[in-house]
């Protein structure tokens, strides 16, 4: 078997360190991992983590960015098997429910969030990285809307923040009462997938009408 060449082992040993970590912050939260627990489970020294990111704050970002990316090729697989605006709906349910249950995911992003709110440089790199999902969303519904006929009434990446919004703030009420069902979630969907035209009257303008409208006037006649 041929060796590797540096670029490649040093590629390997990034996703290596990227799995582990992974699963630990997941698994223990940003607050109950440390550099040295991933160096070690992943089988490098500490050194070998210090040479692909620079501390704990940029692995975890990148742990994120990874799930986050996974949770968006999921739902775009999903959605690009379905043929009709109910089944798209009816796929996204279900999508929406493992989603919105994933746990480890959802307190992960609260966590880290609340670790650099106070960090500008951090708080711009996630910033970033919301505009990124962003813009994959954006592209799911411009996509979907396209190929089912439908007409969002809304500009598409306002919707996109918009329901990336929504994942994570049910994911937090899901994470504290699993009873809560993400019936609210699809629904929004549904009306973004389904607009309605909302009529609104016109308003009449008093300087044209007394008030009590037309009677009141003949009445006083």
């Amino acid at each position: 078997m041929a060796r590797l060449t540096r670029a490649e082992s040093q590629a390997h040993t990034r996703r290596r360190l990227l799995d582990t970590a992974t699963e630990l912050f997941l698994r223990e939260g940003y607050t109950g991992t440390s550099l040295e627990r991933v160096a070690e489970e992943a089988g490098f020294s500490k050194g070998a983590v210090y040479s692909n990111f620079r501390n704990k704050d940029e692995l975890c970002l990148a742990v994120l960015e990874g799930v986050r990316a996974e949770k968006a090729a999921s739902v775009d697989a999903t959605l690009a098997g379905t043929d009709s605006l109910d089944e798209l709906l009816a796929a996204f349910a279900v999508w929406a429910a493992g989603t919105g249950g994933d746990q480890e995911w959802i307190r992960l992003e609260a966590e880290y969030l609340l670790n650099c709110r106070r960090d500008p440089e951090l708080l711009g790199r996630l910033a970033k990285s919301n505009a990124e999902i962003a813009d994959l969303v954006t592209g799911l519904l411009n996509t979907n809307a396209r190929r089912l006929g439908v007409r969002l009434p809304m500009d598409a990446r306002q919707a996109a923040y918009g329901l990336f919004s929504i994942t994570l703030g049910l994911g937090l009420l899901r994470s504290v009462d699993p009873a809560i069902g993400v019936e609210s979630f699809t629904s929004i969907v549904r009306l973004l997938a389904q607009p309605a035209e909302v009529k609104v009257p016109e308003a009449r303008s008093a300087s044209h009408e007394p008030a009590g409208g037309a009677d009141s006037a003949t009445n006083r006649d």
